[in-house]
């Protein structure tokens, strides 16, 4: 890798653990750093995390573990307009729970933050936030908050995608029409989990980086016709443009620190997947 290694963290504590927290979590205990997991149900956990059942749209009564690194993944659910900004409660009952701020903290958000932009040139992390609807201005929100409680690394992540997250093989194999001209960027969850433990175990990871491959911008048509001849399956009907063509969103400085990705491209990733099934 491209990126300056140092140790893995002695105890990461991974708040929201969702299928992306759950693999980091056993990439870092193999390392041999010991994992804290919290969420509302952690049962499903493997049993090598310390599991903490807790609801952080609640004030936290207990201390949390004293840990040198943590990763926030917050669920969408707390983005919903009805949840009267959830997101920035569940930050500030975190940071009040805890004995200390981590030496690293790493708050995953998402690439809607560009969500109002047009622009024909990839974005990158040093262009400005442009977010339209509720959930994009919750997530700019949640980055700020993040940054001036724990000082953390953002990381952007485009459409996750990867084994359990088949929505589009799903479409494909319903022959579900799609609008074929949309642009996508996506990152397979692998090469996420790559990044979030590169920023845990570096000397000076970047402020915020943009998580996706090498093949940005890619016309959602592509890839459902790429999906459906290797199905060997009648590729989906158009589906008329909504008017919104999507944008192109840029990942040069994740490629130059990290180095290659696993999956470059939905290719090899898709490729993958199928491969699994």
């Amino acid at each position: 890798m491209a990126y300056n290694q140092s140790v893995v963290p002695d105890h990461t504590l991974l708040v929201g653990c969702g299928q992306v927290g759950t693999q980091l979590g056993e990439r870092l205990n193999a390392a041999g750093s010991q994992i804290t997991a919290l969420r509302r149900d952690p049962s499903d956990l493997p049993s090598s995390f310390t599991r903490l059942s807790i609801d952080l749209m609640q004030p936290v009564s207990e201390t949390l573990p004293e840990v040198d690194s943590m990763v926030v993944t917050l669920t969408p659910t707390m983005l919903d307009p009805a949840g009267e900004n959830g997101y920035l409660k569940a930050l500030q009952h975190l940071a009040h729970a805890l004995p200390n701020v981590p030496s690293r903290v790493v708050f995953v958000s998402s690439t809607r933050v560009f969500e109002g932009h047009s622009m024909a040139r990839p974005l990158t992390e040093d262009d400005p936030v442009a977010p339209t609807s509720h959930r994009g201005e919750t997530l700019v929100a949640g980055e700020q908050l993040a940054v001036e409680l724990f000082g953390a690394h953002v990381v952007r992540p485009a459409g996750i995608y990867g084994p359990g997250r088949e929505m589009l093989i799903r479409k494909v194999l319903a022959n579900e029409a799609v609008q074929y001209n949309r642009l996508t960027n996506r990152i397979h969850q692998t090469d996420l989990v790559n990044t979030l433990y590169a920023i845990l175990s570096a000397k000076e990871p970047p402020a915020v980086l943009h998580a996706i491959d090498q093949a940005p911008g890619v016309p959602l048509g592509d890839i459902v016709e790429y999906i459906a001849s290797q199905l060997h399956v009648a590729v989906p009907p158009a589906l008329e443009q909504d008017g919104s063509r999507g944008r192109i969103l840029g990942g040069d400085r994740l490629h130059t620190w990290l180095g290659p990705l696993d999956y470059p491209t939905y290719r090899e990733g898709y490729d993958s997947i199928l491969a699994g099934r």
